[in-house]
């Protein structure tokens, strides 16, 4: 069989869409933005000892800040009723209705319901002669509106996150979305650190972690992460119109 030439501007329609192709494939290769992407830098290091996909650590007890949505519980219920869910006010302090409001930011869980106990144990004893009660509380999260991490730059939700402990740098990246001109094999993860601290900076390996299932990099994020994804110039018209 004698294979068919095609005409000169047949053949040359041909390579141009094949090279469009080619130029808005996805992927580590980056192919059609290499010279772009050649002048953003890789930043951070691989540390091995962060905490990862598969070697997760528990967080520490959770702090209370405003405005948290805390489920309290008193026995034996006040005389007015026992408060369901309250939030914790810009003023760090929750209303317990005629019991007066007491300050709970900053402290765990535990030591929030101590604090409301010694708060009730406080009160003056009832005027109709009854004995004053021994009161105890309970105290959970109903619902944590103040810990979050941040993904940013060329992803299609740049903000804040919710962070429940278990989320890694694939879960952040995934949630935020990426774009046609997102670089995420330059992705890296800023750590927040004391004032006047040391930058911590973490390289995030993306063409590992997605195409090799390398976890060495999938680090877990912890509240207050700042993801950063680099891209290249958005797409023109023609890009946006080609895919690219």
């Amino acid at each position: 069989m004698i294979a068919r030439m095609l005409p000169a501007p047949n053949r040359r329609r041909g390579w141009l869409v094949a090279s469009l192709m080619v130029l808005s494939l996805p992927g580590c290769q980056s192919v059609g933005r290499s010279h772009q992407a050649r002048k953003i830098p890789q930043l951070g290091v691989i540390d091995p000892n962060q905490p990862r996909e598969l070697h997760k650590m528990p967080f520490p007890p959770y702090v209370i800040e405003p405005p948290d949505e805390l489920d309290i519980a008193i026995k034996p219920p006040l005389p007015d009723g026992n408060p369901s869910t309250v939030v914790v006010g810009s003023d760090g302090f929750v209303d317990l209705g005629f019991a007066g409001d007491v300050f709970v930011a900053g402290l765990t869980l535990a030591e929030a319901e101590e604090r409301i106990a010694e708060h009730l144990a406080a009160l003056p004893a009832p005027e109709n002669g009854r004995r004053k009660e021994h009161y105890q509380a309970s105290v959970r999260l109903a619902n944590n509106q103040s810990k979050f991490y941040y993904v940013l730059g060329a992803v299609a939700n740049q903000g804040r996150f919710r962070s429940t402990g278990n989320e890694t740098v694939l879960d952040a990246i995934i949630q935020a979305g990426l774009r046609s001109h997102s670089l995420p094999e330059k992705a890296y993860l800023a750590r927040p650190h004391p004032a006047g601290g040391h930058d911590q900076i973490l390289k995030i390996d993306w063409c590992g972690i997605r195409d090799r299932g390398d976890t060495l990099t999938n680090y877990q994020v912890l509240p207050g992460d700042r993801i950063i994804v680099p891209g290249t110039r958005p797409p023109g018209l023609l890009g946006s119109l080609l895919g690219q």
